[in-house]
């Protein structure tokens, strides 16, 4: 799961809503230094990101990537399940989806002082540029790929590669996300009921 799903499965929780965020900046020990509340939010992140690689839809979802990128793909499926989610009626309109993005940053705003510094710096692109509400655009994922061609060492190719896999199988990728956000919903509510 990339951004917007961490950040909507920590359910308006602040704390919880900083440690998903910037989970993936924190190695090892250095959990240790944060706040208990935002250890609590990257451990959930951890957790979330074990049950979505293992969730059969997202296996299957990750296959449609895999011929062409590799062990790239997943990195990939993350930015379009945040795409699905973005446009999901379920959890989302336009609106709502503005006003979630300004809600999250906000939060991120007030614990500046605690966001790793790497963080930091993908945190003031991640507000420029409005990466939460431009998921839900084609145009927006086709940056997000951009962003992660542009990073990967070894990803032999354009980006016009993954972003042809997006548009080619965008029915049979929205049906995984549809299989999958609901269990993840249900695993993330269950989760923190006993990190509680």
């Amino acid at each position: 799961m990339n951004y917007l799903a961490h950040a909507y499965l920590s359910f308006h929780d602040p704390a919880v809503t900083v440690g998903q965020m910037i989970a993936d900046f924190v190695k090892g020990k250095q959990i240790l230094t944060f706040p208990a509340e935002i250890q609590r939010g990257i451990r959930l992140h951890r957790a979330l990101d074990e049950y979505t690689d293992g969730h059969p839809a997202t296996r299957r979802a990750r296959g449609f990537f895999q011929p062409s990128c590799g062990l790239y793909g997943g990195v990939f499926m993350d930015l379009v399940y945040d795409h699905y989610l973005a446009n999901d009626p379920a959890h989302f309109n336009q609106r709502s989806l503005s006003t979630f993005a300004e809600d999250t940053y906000h939060i991120l705003d007030l614990h500046y002082e605690l966001l790793p510094t790497v963080f930091r710096q993908v945190f003031s692109f991640m507000r420029t540029q409005n990466w939460l509400y431009y998921y839900h655009q084609k145009d927006g994922i086709y940056k997000s790929f951009s962003g992660v061609v542009r990073r990967a060492k070894y990803f032999p190719h354009t980006v016009e590669v993954p972003y042809n896999v997006f548009e080619t199988y965008y029915a049979e990728l929205e049906a995984c996300y549809l299989a999958f956000f609901p269990d993840a919903l249900a695993f993330m509510q269950e989760r923190i009921q006993k990190e509680s």
